[in-house]
């Protein structure tokens, strides 16, 4: 159950598209939503040493604080979500650290935001601040593509299907409780997605082979199948309609993405620790190529994060 939601915010109009989905995600579980920013202290140098410029960063300090202020009244403007705001103390070079840690401290149980902002989240994807509070964090983050326009925070925003890849293990099964729980408030359906890759060990490529080799590979299908039949079985029987699709493909993340166009999914949710082809999903391309490709937001859950 999703409680307590925590939005990170930049003070610019990007990030604010993490406003919508995350309101809607709050009214229908009657979580309490907190929005957060960093404020990074403004240096300069004194005698050849780094001090603050405390000239600058009270001005500024006000500027975000007022910012959060006028960005709850807008939300809390004729809805009954509770909205609170805080401002963070930060310092450059530890902000993914102090999200973090204040993420634990406020019980969030899902962390919101967009996937690039300015500020202290400027190239959020691209540095090494997310995937720091990707590895860190106890709870899921849920990574919304930003539009050019300005976010609409009057549209009740929902996820109508869910598309979710999986490789087989039991490690990578740990997102469906976030998943089926998120798409439960909404009352969306769900596809599982398993991908075969083409590639095998101890084989180049199976494809256009023959004989033994395509005999692995339909046993392979097969087997992928018959997974995600008895993981449908389990989700239908709590009343969630469920489809499943096999996939064999060369790369993972194009089927991914591809598949989700496929079928509207407007939610992508992901492990980011696995085997097989989805195997180190956040450290390597898979996760980074669907968040910079996809049109959809996207779930992610860490191995072992903490989600009751």
């Amino acid at each position: 159950m999703y409680r307590s939601i925590l939005v990170l915010l930049d003070g610019s109009m990007f990030a604010e598209h993490a406003l919508p989905i995350a309101c809607s995600i709050a009214r229908r579980a009657g979580a309490k939503l907190q929005l957060v920013l960093v404020h990074i202290p403004v240096t300069g140098y004194v005698d050849g040493r780094v001090t603050l410029d405390e000239t600058r960063n009270l001005p500024l300090k006000t500027y975000e604080q007022g910012y959060l202020d006028e960005v709850v009244k807008r939300l809390t403007m004729g809805s009954d979500v509770l909205v609170t705001s805080t401002l963070l103390e930060g310092k450059a070079g530890q902000v993914a650290e102090i999200l973090n840690d204040h993420a634990k401290a406020a019980g969030a149980d899902l962390l919101v935001m967009a996937t690039y902002g300015r500020g202290a989240l400027a190239g959020f994807w691209l540095g090494g601040v997310a995937d720091t509070l990707v590895q860190q964090a106890s709870m899921p983050i849920l990574l919304v593509q930003p539009q050019e326009a300005a976010p609409d925070l009057v549209r009740e925003q929902v996820f109508q299907h869910v598309l979710i890849p999986l490789d087989g293990s039991a490690l990578a099964e740990q997102v469906l409780e976030p998943a089926v729980t998120l798409g439960k408030l909404m009352h969306a359906d769900y596809t599982l997605l398993r991908v075969v890759p083409l590639t095998m060990p101890g084989n180049p490529s199976l494809h256009g082979s023959t004989g033994l080799e395509q005999q692995l590979l339909e046993l392979l299908q097969a087997d992928a199948q018959s997974y995600l039949d008895n993981i449908a079985n389990r989700l239908r029987a709590q009343s969630l309609q469920v489809q499943t699709k096999v996939v064999i493909h060369q790369n993972p993340e194009t089927a991914i993405l591809e598949e989700a166009n496929k079928r509207a999914a407007d939610l992508i949710a992901m492990e980011t620790r696995g085997h097989g082809g989805l195997t180190q999903l956040l450290v390597g391309s898979v996760t980074h190529k669907v968040l910079r490709d996809a049109s959809t937001p996207v779930l992610l859950h860490r191995l072992h994060s903490k989600f009751s």
